[in-house]
This record gives C-alpha cells, sequence and structure tokens, in this order.
C-alpha cells in the first residue's frame, strides 16, 4: 500500500520555507534569499521514501499586499491551504508570534487539514527561545511541533514522522525519483531572479521579473533560453544592466552555468531588460506575465 498527498507549506514571508522544501526534497527545486517575498508562485517539490510520497507546495510568503501582485500572491496560498491534504506551517524561532503569525494560524485552524508546524532556524536561537515558541504555537493546539533546522538539516527526520502518516492511502502523483513537476521556463526564470536577488538593494528586487519564452534546441544540442528581466522604471534599467553591463554578464554567467549543470547540455541564455510601467499594479500585465 502506498500513500501520497499534498502538504501546503506557509508562514509569512522569509522564515525559511523554501529553504525547508529543499532540503525535504533532498535537492534545490526552489530559489532561496534572505530577502522576503522571494517566493512567488507555487512551486511543487516531490518528497518519495519507500510507500510514502510527500507533494511539498512552496507558497509565497503571507503578507499585507501593497499592490495587485501581492494580492494575487496570497491568493495562491489560501487556494493551496484548500486544496491540502495537511499543511506545514513555518515559523521562525528568532521572531516573536506576531500578528502575521496569528491570522495565518486562524485560517488554518477554519481551513479543518491536519497542522504540522515547523520552528525553524533552530540552530540560530537558543533554546529558551525556541522553548518559547512552541509553547506559545501550542496554544493553537495543531497535530503537531517540531523544532528543526532547515539549513542544517536538523529535526528533519522528526518532521517527516509527523508529516508521513497524515498523507491518505493512494497512489503516487509522480514517479519516484522526480523531484519537482516545475517547468523548465519557470525554472530558468527563477534562477536568474535569484541571481539579480542576491545582488540588488532597497526596493529594486521587489519591482523585478523574469519571464522566459520557449526554450529551443539547437541542432547540436545546446539550448537557446530567451529571457526578458522586466523593471517598473527607465531609471532602474543602469542598475539591472550594471556598469558596463557587469551585472548582467555575471547574472548570465552564473545562471548558465547551474542550467548546464541541471540540464546536461550546453546552454546560450539571452537576456535582455525591458521596462513594464508599473507592472505590479496592472492586472493585465500580470496575466500576460503568468502571475
Amino acid at each position: 500500500m502506498t500513500t501520497a498527498g499534498f502538504i501546503s507549506v506557509v508562514g509569512r514571508p522569509n522564515v525559511g520555507k523554501s529553504t525547508l522544501v529543499n532540503a525535504l526534497v533532498g535537492e534545490k527545486v526552489a530559489i532561496t534569499s534572505p530577502r522576503p517575498q522571494t517566493t512567488r508562485n507555487t512551486i511543487r517539490g516531490v518528497a518519495t521514501a519507500g510507500e510514502t510520497q510527500l507533494v511539498l507546495v512552496d507558497t509565497p510568503g503571507l503578507h499585507k499586499p501593497r499592490n495587485v501582485l501581492g494580492e494575487r500572491l496570497n491568493a495562491l496560498v489560501y487556494g493551496s491551504i484548500a486544496e491540502a491534504d495537511a499543511v506545514l506551517f513555518v515559523l521562525d524561532a528568532e521572531q516573536p508570534i506576531g500578528p502575521g503569525d496569528r491570522l495565518i494560524a486562524e485560517r488554518l485552524t477554519k481551513a479543518g487539514s491536519p497542522v504540522v508546524v515547523a520552528v525553524n532556524k533552530s540552530d540560530r536561537a537558543s533554546q529558551q527561545a525556541i522553548l518559547m515558541q512552541l509553547t506559545r504555537a501550542g496554544e493553537w493546539e495543531f497535530h503537531a511541533y517540531v523544532p528543526i533546522s532547515a539549513l542544517k538539516g536538523d529535526g528533519l527526520e522528526a518532521l517527516r514522522s509527523e508529516l508521513e502518516p497524515l498523507m491518505p492511502e493512494s497512489p503516487f502523483f509522480f514517479p519516484p525519483d522526480m523531484h519537482s513537476d516545475q517547468p523548465d521556463r519557470l525554472l530558468a526564470a527563477e534562477l536568474v531572479r535569484e541571481k539579480y536577488l542576491a545582488r540588488l538593494r532597497d526596493e529594486l528586487p521587489h519591482s523585478l521579473a523574469v519571464v522566459v519564452g520557449d526554450i529551443e534546441e539547437r541542432e547540436n544540442g545546446a539550448l537557446f533560453i530567451p529571457a526578458s528581466v522586466y523593471i517598473e522604471r527607465q531609471s532602474q534599467k543602469g542598475m539591472v544592466i550594471g556598469k558596463g553591463g557587469e551585472l548582467i554578464k555575471t547574472v548570465g554567467a552564473e545562471t548558465r552555468r547551474e542550467l548546464e549543470s541541471l540540464f546536461g547540455v550546453p546552454v546560450f541564455l539571452d537576456l535582455r531588460v525591458k521596462v513594464e510601467k508599473d507592472w505590479q499594479r496592472r492586472e493585465s500585465t500580470l496575466d500576460r506575465m503568468g502571475f
């Protein structure tokens, strides 16, 4: 008998959801960054062990939306919770439980799916801080509470042992050796954005989006990947390109190397910077970009 199910991974921005999904899957399926709101799509990571398959749905951080994009990202999270067999609610051991966490907890209580709370970043917090988080979170009376460090791998087996029994009897949704159903176009776009997130400052990371067109396989087996880097104002163009084109060259080279490692073939990455005024606030533009 096999069991399989979907687990919605939720929490405030920057609590380590994507790092945790990558750790449970055993390889990188979602980009990570110390910046809030790194995740903009629901990305499914597949973790199969023995007779159980966990399909982990990495979601954007729930936050108070400031534009149409923020509203759509929150809607993605709520839709993921509604469809989940279980929910993995991630808290930050270094941050006190705040209104955002309580709002999520209230939503999860109403949703009715079993909830496992993971108190992440335990490697960076004191035992007293971790105990305080567990005690306060325990007031919600969810299914289980597990202190973990997604970065170090601490507590992951205990977390799996809480999640696996919650999965319903079902055939696997994906082949056992598959780790994500993320399309190659989205993967390439996210990797470009990850490289920029590591280097850009202030609000510019939130004003940047990457859209990849059709990937073309050339006669020599190489992949041609056209990627448009969208920003909101003309004044941002120089920052994204860099002095003498240095930044866009660096981002392109790093992304290309990672894609070649993943795909196992040569990659030609064609990066173009485009200005799309106030794209985060325009319904039609967000539709066109795939949000």
